[in-house]
């Protein structure tokens, strides 16, 4: 998350007047005559029902062996939450008991986890920045249980100076079909980037220093980060929000997609515009008190994809609080419901 401030009808041959529109009108079924209303409900859904400890800001969740979710996000020491049904959230510490002395350099607190389950431990990248600088950097830590307080940390793994055209936080861990591991990062500047990470140090590769660029807003606003990476059905999707984030109620944060057939890009989106030049398909958008959904992650669940994301609650003051939606991927582009 950035934090500067994240037809006309058809023309026919024949004119057709007022009173004989209307008299065809009332001889249409009542029903067919609704088809053609056009619907004012939303094209985005509202997120499922969550209770309980809830406040929760770019929110990576990860369900273990044994049922628990267990979610973090943004803020302190990376806060905790989990939930034994998806529904029930309970709050406890935070990843960190003792935040690890070189953040100093960059910040306070953490951001934006992204956390997965690699050789047999958790793993947890997340960005140490402050809002609106690009002075940022990625950390790494590990963990056996995944519980607050278990997490040992391994230190910086990528970063970005004032100077960069590149902002260094946003982290996703994506593995390929044949075992290379990928970080995608990214906030604004020009854009979001990607590169590939040795699996033994969770670092990047020393034999591969290349930074690929996956989004961008090179017009415009700069407004895209936060990016996910997933594969379906031979495609690799790169989700992103695009635009302000963390301004309550005032906030214009939506989630948008691309897809590609190589990890790397180049990702289009449904209308073949490239991610690199403005372009994202919609996934989820602001409707009615659900405001600015964004700082995304997308998890493998039973009952297939989920969408976790933080939204602004229109009803409580602007309140950024969790969203759970699934992912129907039928028409071969994610649509949340």
């Amino acid at each position: 998350m950035y934090r500067t401030d994240r037809v006309p009808p058809p023309v026919g041959s024949v004119s057709v007047s007022r009173t004989s529109r209307r008299t065809a009108l009332l001889a249409v079924p009542a029903a067919v005559l609704l088809a053609l209303i056009p619907s004012t409900a939303s094209a985005y859904p509202n997120p499922g029902k969550v209770t309980g400890d809830v406040v929760v800001h770019d929110p990576t969740m990860i369900r273990t062996s044994a049922g628990r979710y267990l979610l973090y996000s943004t803020g302190g020491g990376l806060g905790y939450r989990t939930s034994t049904d998806r529904t029930a959230f309970t709050a406890g510490g935070d990843a960190f008991a003792t935040k690890p002395g070189w953040w100093s350099s960059y910040a306070t607190e953490a951001w934006a986890p992204d956390i997965s389950y690699r050789g047999g431990k958790y793993l947890m990248y997340y960005a140490v920045s402050t809002f609106g600088s690009n002075k940022s950097a990625i950390g790494l830590a590990g963990s056996s249980t995944g519980l607050p307080g278990s997490w040992t940390d391994y230190g910086v793994v990528y970063t970005s100076t004032t100077s960069s055209d590149y902002n260094a936080i946003d982290p996703n861990l994506f593995v390929d079909d044949g075992g290379k591991w990928w970080l995608s990062f990214g906030s604004w500047w020009t854009g979001i980037k990607m590169i590939q990470i040795d699996p033994a140090t969770g670092k990047q590769l020393a034999t591969n220093s290349t930074r690929y660029s996956l989004a961008a807003r090179p017009t415009g606003t700069k407004a895209v980060e936060a990016p996910y990476i997933v594969k379906r059905s031979g495609y690799y999707y790169l989700f992103a929000s695009y635009d302000t984030c963390c301004a309550g109620t005032s906030s214009t944060y939506k989630v948008k997609v691309g897809r590609a057939t190589s990890v790397t890009g180049p990702y289009y989106d449904k209308s073949g515009v490239a991610m690199t030049n403005n372009g994202g398909t919609p996934v989820l958008e602001s409707h009615g008190s659900i405001i600015g959904p964004g700082g995304q992650s997308i998890m493998n669940d039973a009952d297939g994809d989920l969408i976790v994301y933080h939204y602004y609650d229109g009803n409580d003051n602007g309140t950024p609080k969790l969203g759970i939606n699934l992912l129907n991927w039928s028409t071969g582009w994610p649509v949340a419901y």
